[in-house]
């Protein structure tokens, strides 16, 4: 099934699952996992620590950023990265997010070049992946060679670029957030950090919400609560990929 004809809860699932599977190392088992989806092409890109994967099939190319290993000492330096630096396109983006793109960018845009041309390109990611998607796709958009994007899903995304960066973006991007989940506040505002893309807020419960500002409010702390019985950090436990996927199903 092409994913142009799925409906936006469909693909939110989708593309959910699949930010999820870019953390597995087995490629074997990625390939299975993703052939359940529709997927029959499997390529993994690696380099200094720097991960994504494009799964492909006769309509579609996604490419899925890996996010935040605890256990890898580059993530971590990435993430601590937060200095402003100009972006390969227009303004300022986090130095450590543009280090991992620049990475795979080689790579992927090879891919992208040729397989692009004859199938729809879509980008997904959970949490650092979450920004190398952005900027991925910034950089899309900035060169003719490239295919034009679909839609860019992300998951518990911090904040990537400043306020010139994020206004230059004109793809359409969903951007989910879990109620406290902590990656999604980072960077502050307060040194220039905007978020980009259209928000989908999960309540506390699992529910997609619009909320005022004090009632968001109320959530959060309903959901700092429900945490704390539960023997959980709600502010980390929030950016599990597995609750995302779980409340999208």
């Amino acid at each position: 099934m092409s994913i142009t004809n799925m409906n936006f809860k469909e693909r939110s699932l989708l593309f959910a699952k699949l930010s999820s599977i870019a953390y597995n190392d087995n490629i074997k088992d990625v390939k299975k996992q993703v052939k359940e989806l529709g997927f029959t092409t499997v390529e993994f890109y690696n380099r200094d620590g720097a991960q994504a994967y494009r799964f492909q099939n006769k309509e579609d190319l996604v490419i899925a950023c890996r996010g935040t290993e605890p256990t890898q000492f580059n993530d971590i330096a990435a993430d601590l990265k937060a200095a402003p630096v100009k972006s390969d396109t227009v303004g300022r983006v986090h130095r450590g997010f543009k280090n991992e793109v620049d990475e795979l960018w080689k790579l992927v845009t090879e891919d992208l070049e040729s397989a692009g041309k004859t199938r729809k390109a879509w980008f997904t990611g959970h949490s650092l992946g979450a920004a190398m998607t952005t900027i991925m796709a910034s950089r899309c958009e900035d060169d003719a060679s490239m295919p034009n994007i679909q839609e860019v899903y992300t998951y518990g995304s911090p904040r990537v670029g400043w306020r010139k960066f994020v206004n230059s973006l004109s793809c359409t991007h969903h951007r989910w957030v879990n109620n406290n989940d902590i990656v999604t506040t980072v960077p502050p505002r307060l040194i220039g950090y905007k978020h980009d893309g259209q928000e989908h807020y999960l309540n506390c419960y699992g529910n997609v919400r619009k909320m005022t500002g004090w009632q968001r409010f109320k959530d959060k702390m309903r959901g700092l609560w429900i945490g704390i019985k539960r023997g959980s950090i709600d502010s980390f436990s929030d950016h599990s990929m597995t609750n995302y996927i779980n409340y999208l199903e």
